[in-house]
This record gives C-alpha cells, sequence and structure tokens, in this order.
C-alpha cells in the first residue's frame, strides 16, 4: 500500500510533464516531502485503523508481541516489557509474511543502504541512487525516487528486467524507463560496497570486465525476498521446512503438523498479497471442516510502473520452458481508440489459446492501467472461457477493456503466432 500511494505521485508528475505534447505546460513541481510523507503515513494508518475495527467487530483478539512455537498447541509471546505469556491454541495459522534479502557477501550496515522497508520511509531524495535488482520493486521505487527528482541507475544481474516476465510486455516498460533512468546496466553485478565520506563506493562487474568504483548518495538493495520461517520455534512441532526456507504446505495450506497452518509468502512463489489473503481464506475454510482446496488457474501479477505490465495464467516465456505448443493472439493498443486519446498507445494486449480446444489459457498486458484490466483474464480463465466467449462478449467503446475483445478476434482472423516445441532428433536405434 505505501509503495502504490507513492507509485500514483509518480504516475501524476510523469503525466503532467506528458501533457506538454497535447499543448499543456504546468510549472515545475514543488516537492514538499514531508507533506508527502504523511500523506502516504496517512494512507497506511487508515487502512490498518480500519481493519483494527473490523477485527473488533468480529471478536478477535489482538496480541502485540514475538511469538515461538513452545510445541505443537502453545506459543510463548513476550511483549514490550520481556513478560512472557502462554497462549494454548487448537489451531493456528502461520503467516509471518516475509523480509528484503540481502546482498551475499557485501553486507554494509549503513543508512546509506535502503531496502524495500526503509526506502518507503522517504528520508530524503538522493541525488544519486543506484538500485540493485530491475525485479518489480526495484523498478517501481526507482520509478518513484525518479520522479520526484533522483538520478536513478539500475544493476541488473540478467540480461532483462523483470526475469521470468515475457519479453514483449517488458519492452513496453524497459523503453520508458531507459529515459526515466540515468543508466540501466544489464548482466552486471555488484562485487563490492564501501561507505566513503560522501556515499556508498559501489564496485561493478559487466560483460567488459571491472568497471572504475562509482559514488553513490544511497543503495537501494532489492533482490527479491527471504520466508520468515525461522526463529519462530517450528522445531518445536513437526512442520516441515524446505530448502528454500519455506514452510511446506498441502492443498488445504495444512503443514505437516495436522492443527497448524501456514499461508503467504512463508510458502512459497508467487509472493503477492492477494495470493496470500485467499490463502488464508482456504486455511479458515479448511479448520471449519469444509471440503476446500486451493488450486487457482490464474494468479495475476501486476508491476505498477509506468506504463503498468500485468499477466495471469500461462505466459510466453513459461510455454517454452515447458514445451507446450501454443497459439498468442497480439493486438496493439496503437489501434486502440481509447489508448490513442489519451496518447497511451504504447501498450499491448495478448492471450495464449489452445490451438485445439480455443480455450484461453494466458494473458498478458502492458500499459496504462493493465493492472485493473487483468481481472477480465482470470475470470476468463478460472471460467474456462474460449477465445469466442471473449470475442462475442461486447466491451463499451472506446475503452481500453475492449483490446482483450480485439485480441480474440485477432485470434480467429489467423493472424497469430504459434510457438510449437522444437523437434526432438531421433535416437537412433541399434540391434
Amino acid at each position: 500500500i505505501p509503495s502504490k500511494a507513492l507509485l500514483h505521485v509518480s504516475k501524476l508528475l510523469t503525466e503532467a510533464r506528458h501533457a506538454e505534447q497535447w499543448g499543456i505546460t504546468f510549472g515545475e513541481p514543488k516537492i514538499d516531502l514531508d507533506r508527502l510523507r504523511g500523506w502516504k503515513d496517512e494512507v497506511v494508518k487508515g487502512l490498518t485503523d480500519g481493519l483494527g475495527q473490523l477485527s473488533k467487530r468480529r471478536k478477535v483478539t489482538f496480541m502485540q508481541g514475538r511469538a515461538s512455537f513452545q510445541d505443537a498447541t502453545a506459543l510463548v509471546i513476550q511483549n514490550s516489557d520481556r513478560e512472557e505469556e502462554i497462549l494454548q491454541f487448537t489451531h493456528a495459522i502461520v503467516a509471518t509474511g516475509s523480509r528484503p534479502a540481502t546482498l551475499p557477501g557485501t553486507f554494509l550496515d549503513s543508512p546509506r543502504i535502503l531496502n524495500s522497508t526503509t526506502a518507503l520511509e522517504l528520508q530524503d531524495i538522493p541525488p544519486r541512487l543506484l538500485v540493485i535488482g530491475g525485479g518489480y520493486i526495484g523498478l517501481e521505487l526507482g520509478s518513484v525516487y525518479a520522479s520526484l527528482g533522483s538520478r536513478v541507475s539500475v544493476v541488473e544481474m540478467t540480461d532483462g528486467l523483470l526475469p521470468g516476465a515475457d519479453r514483449d510486455l517488458v519492452r513496453y516498460v524497459a523503453k520508458p524507463l531507459e529515459q526515466q533512468f540515468e543508466a540501466m546496466m544489464l548482466k552486471t553485478k555488484v562485487t563490492e560496497l564501501a561507505e566513503v565520506s560522501d556515499g556508498i563506493q559501489v564496485t561493478l562487474e559487466g560483460p567488459e570486465g571491472t568497471a572504475a568504483p562509482q559514488v553513490y548518495d544511497k543503495v537501494l538493495v532489492s533482490i527479491g525476498r527471504r520466508p520468515n520461517a525461522s526463529g519462530i520455534g517450528l522445531q518445536n512441532t513437526n512442520v516441515v521446512i524446505n530448502e528454500r526456507g519455506f514452510i511446506e504446505v498441502n492443498d488445504q495450506l495444512r503443514t505437516a503438523e495436522a492443527n497448524i497452518y501456514a499461508i503467504g509468502d512463508v510458502v512459497g512463489e508467487p509472493m503477492l498479497a492477494h495470493k496470500a489473503s485467499h490463502e488464508g481464506r482456504c486455511a479458515v475454510e479448511a479448520i471449519a471442516g469444509h471440503r476446500v482446496a486451493f488450486e487457482p488457474q490464474a494468479i495475476p501479477a501486476v508491476v505498477f510502473t509506468d506504463p503498468e505490465i500485468a499477466w495471469c495464467g500461462l505466459t510466453e516465456t513459461q510455454a517454452r520452458s515447458e514445451n507446450r505448443t501454443v497459439e498468442i493472439a497480439r493486438f496493439p493498443w496503437a489501434a486502440s481508440g481509447r489508448a490513442t486519446t489519451m496518447g497511451r498507445g504504447d501498450g499491448l494486449t495478448k492471450l495464449l489459446i489452445d490451438p485445439q480446444t480455443e480455450r484461453i489459457l494466458g494473458v498478458g498486458l502492458a500499459g496504462s492501467g493493465a493492472g485493473e484490466l487483468i481481472a477480465e483474464g482470470v475470470l476468463a480463465i478460472e471460467m474456462g472461457a474460449l477465445a469466442s466467449d471473449l470475442k462475442l462478449s461486447i466491451h463499451p467503446h472506446p475503452t481500453l477493456s475492449e483490446t482483450l475483445m480485439e485480441a480474440a478476434e485477432v485470434f480467429f482472423g489467423q493472424s497469430t503466432h504459434v510457438y510449437r516445441p522444437p523437434r526432438q532428433p531421433r535416437t537412433p536405434t541399434g540391434r
């Protein structure tokens, strides 16, 4: 929530500058960092206070402290005064989430080193900011700081931003970010961090070898998150933690300890809040004795940059890795009336379709508001919709939602791309 509040401000600043193309010019924005930080904090406080009131109405007892499993039926809770209390329970749900991962071998304890939590505190706007990691967290926060006035550079170990996302979607994000950021360094890794008088000295190793160290005012480390499964006494139960640090659960979110369940980031990818909340519902219903299972066909993912990208179900990258034959229908937003009126033709809608059954297997979107549009794709996949269902569903005009219908029409127009797995060479047989 705090990052999305700041991303809204970032988008507003970007659109104000973009309006010059339409003949509307605004003065240079004046940023009151204290008021901006205060507004972000008010948003968070309003939502957390509302959750507290809802909990009271539903007779949920809230206890604040550090908890650890004493055994499979009791917790030891230590409050802020270091007083301990034993809480007996019949069932438990572990929802301890995750924490930012640290850069191996280059740990540096300095207020100039930020993570995805401390970066949201907006203590200042550093003149030069290095973002380590080209995933969604780094790009989202990097774009916030860039819009507020920082000169942002991004370093990413792989050969592209947002590893795992389809390249045809990523390019719509990469192009504007290249213009917004000071530098984008791919296939590059950080080998050393050192604090100096005027900042953090960073040594980088890229395709051409080790470059001369550069000094940045602050460095944001955003290389992923680690589950919070350790330090909570799970060793005193039969709960199993796998080699990646995640708690193992079945399709009802039940652990190896029959009365203990786990949900959210602590049970594995994708580490998304909406996945966690649905897992929580499933776990509670299982505890209540209902016949349920967490078996989603499509979990949406959204990158809240500008433009946004979003996808659900099967991706093209996944289809290639699994050697699955799919037909891909793409509709460019440059042909969308609504996108044109917004000056946002920089987008794409794609459908991944089973060529035999015409069933929609995956949906991908790049463009303004993609995160809102992806819900229709989720519904289509969960309902087992065919491309013809989407084509024949009348969408309002002119809207961006029409691009989903138009992509389905592309499928029937046969102007699609078919990905077929490469043929495997025959193995010679002998007598």
